[in-house]
This record gives structure tokens, sequence and C-alpha cells, in this order.
């Protein structure tokens, strides 16, 4: 559910370059029925904790005419209605049945922790309510499929919130790639390790804790955009130690594709990490030099090209959380166009990333909920 904390600062960002993002094209799934009406795209907000704080300055971030919140809902009014008072969002629920039944929601975020995906997803979905769910998409392959399937059934939009996907920089990076400038990338490397002992949630087998839940899905989703064309490597290990509670707390991941390219990943919950993630082939490498989940500059060809973030009109919860604005822009784009899932964050691709993470953890000793019975078939 959480984003990722981390409190350093580059301190040459002053005297750098910024630079615009290219985007990377990608095929768009089949058109199903026309998407909202012209107008704000109206966004309902399930669960009123911390990242969904975050997302709500992300959208203030955007123009008021193509994004508006019209409800908030959280299992408890009253954080409901406080959090509709802080953000002058008109209507505040007591549960996530009433959020379902608005007429004017055209798509809701998940913000809940992660156990409560599933059950709030399968609610949007069947209501007929677009739904941006918070990665992880779910607990388990299992579960993930139970979604996928209800959402392709219904035709209703879909997609995990991987939002690094719709940064500028990543964009850049996958632009770079795609068009050869490193030849054939070979290898990717990448860590995402924060001081996390102090987050309850993350200790808890049955809150959906880890870090593999938690931070593994990003470097999963990179290594298989940039060497598996959104396909699943052929030989995954993984190798970790476990918190005390039983849910992996350290783990490394290496990742064979065929044609022999490789990613080497690491995640922790316990340690700090430099963040950074860096793509190489024949012809030289780039690098997002930190932030690989949120990333705000990369270094390539002896430069280093920064996209810098609108400032937040108050303090974020996580870094880089005025970022999300690029996932929301992305999914009002994919409804105005009757879409039913991203061309930039498929659903396979999502089912693809629960079946590595089901088989990680396992891998490590995790005992798994969600998971599929063959993670990797």
């Amino acid at each position: 559910m959480d984003r990722d904390m981390d409190r350093d600062r580059d301190p040459d960002q002053d005297r750098d370059r910024d630079r615009e993002a290219e985007p990377c094209p990608a095929p768009g799934p089949p058109k199903a029925r026309p998407g909202p009406p012209p107008g704000p795209t109206r966004w309902g907000i399930c669960s009123a904790g911390a990242i969904s704080h975050d997302f709500v300055l992300a959208l203030q971030t955007l123009p008021a005419s193509e994004h508006t919140v019209a409800a908030v809902a959280a299992r408890d009014l009253g954080r409901a209605q406080a959090f509709a008072r802080h953000f002058g969002v008109p209507r505040a629920y007591g549960s996530y049945e009433e959020l379902a039944e608005d007429p004017d929601v055209d798509v809701v975020y998940v913000g809940a922790v992660n156990p409560a995906h599933l059950p709030a997803g399968l609610l949007f979905l069947r209501r007929g309510r677009a739904v941006l769910m918070e990665k992880p998409m779910a607990l388990g392959a299992r579960e993930v499929a139970q979604l996928v399937g209800t959402a392709r059934e219904r035709g209703v939009f879909l997609m995990e919130g991987f939002w690094t996907r719709f940064f500028p920089a990543w964009r850049r990076l996958r632009s770079l790639a795609a068009g050869g400038a490193l030849g054939t990338p070979l290898v990717l490397r990448g860590e995402l390790g924060f001081a996390l002992g102090g987050v309850p949630r993350l200790r808890e087998p049955g809150l959906g804790g880890g870090a593999l839940l938690d931070l593994g899905g990003y470097g999963l989703q990179m290594a298989l955009a940039l060497l598996g064309g959104g396909q699943p490597p052929t030989r995954l290990r993984a190798h970790g130690v476990l918190h005390p509670t039983g849910v992996d707390e350290s783990v490394s991941v290496t990742l064979e594709f065929p044609g022999g390219n490789l990613a080497a990943l690491t995640f922790s919950m316990a340690a700090e990490l430099p963040g950074g993630a860096a793509l190489g082939g024949p012809r030289g490498w780039a690098e997002l030099p930190s932030h690989m989940n949120c990333p705000t500059e990369l270094l390539w060809g002896g430069r280093r090209e920064r996209f810098p973030l609108p400032p937040p009109a108050e303090p974020l919860n996580f870094p880089h959380s005025t970022g999300l604005r690029y996932e929301a822009q992305h999914v009002r784009e994919c409804l105005l166009q009757g879409l039913t899932e991203s061309p930039e964050m498929p659903l396979a691709e999502s089912e693809v990333i629960a079946r590595l993470l089901d088989e990680a953890r396992a891998q490590v000793g995790e005992r798994l909920s969600g998971a599929a019975t063959d993670p990797l078939e």
C-alpha cells in the first residue's frame, strides 16, 4: 500500500539541466465502451490513509478541468469526513459499498491496506467502476487472477499502480533502451531498501507485510519491461532472510531471460540502500541513480538529465508523491479512449509480477496467502 521512505537529497540538483522526457510508444489493447463524458475525471478515493492523502495532493497539481475528487470512503466514517473536510471533497462515506454506488464517480483509487485490495477491487469492478489499484494488486497470483478475470468479464478498466512506469525519467530510460542507444540491453542491476522496522504493517503476515510485496514489484516490473518485453523470465532464484514474524526482511533476486539477459535485484525493509538501478548493453549504460521506484533523474552519455516534480500544496507522507500525477493522467487518457486496461501497465504483466513474487517469497521460506499453486506456470 504505502510508498517508500527516503530522506536523501542529491546536493547537485540545482546545477543540473532539466530535460523533457521522450514518450515510449506502446500498442493499445482493444477498445471497449466509451469512457467518461467530456469534463474532469471524477475520482473516488477508497481509504483515507497516508497514501490516499498524497494521491489527492498529486491530483491537485493537475488542471481542475481534468481531475476532481468526488468522494472518499473509509471504514470509519469520522476519518472519511475529516479527509473530506481537509481536501474539500463533496461526499464522505463510512463504507466502500456506498462509494461503489456513487453514480458521480468515474474511477476509484484504492489505497487501502494490502488484504483489502481483493474484496475492494471486486466490489468496485462488479459495480462497473474503473479501478486504479495501489500496488501490489493483491496478496498473490491467485487473487490477482480474480481481479483481472472480473475486470475482463465486466469490461471495466483496471490498472495496478506501478507509478514508476509513468515518470518521465523512466520513460526516457525505456526510450533509450528501445531505440538501441545501449545496444541490446543485457544486464539490469538495482536495489531498494529502507529501515522500515517502525512500520507495523510491514512485519505482519496478515497485512501483506515483507520487503518483496512492498518493494520487490518495482524491480520486477523494471526487469520485465527492459529485458523481457513483458514476458516472464526462464529462471528465478531468490535468497533472503525472514523477520521473526515470518515475512521476508531482505531478499536478493536474480532473473534470467531468453537470450542471456540477466537482472540482479536486492530489496530490504531492514537496511538503507542507495535505491538506484542501472541498465547496460554493449554500447553503454544508463542509470537511475536513486529512487528507482519514483525517479526524477537519469545518467546517460556523461550527462545528468533532470525531470523535476511540481511542489505539493502541503507536506507529503512519502518522497516524490506528487509523481502520482503521472499515473492519474494516464488513467484519464485510457478512460477517455474507452480502454479497459493500460497499454503501458497491462494486466498480463501484473499477473506475471504476482507469480514472480509468489515464487520469490516461497523460495525464501515465506508462507504465502493468495498465491498460485504453480507460480511460474
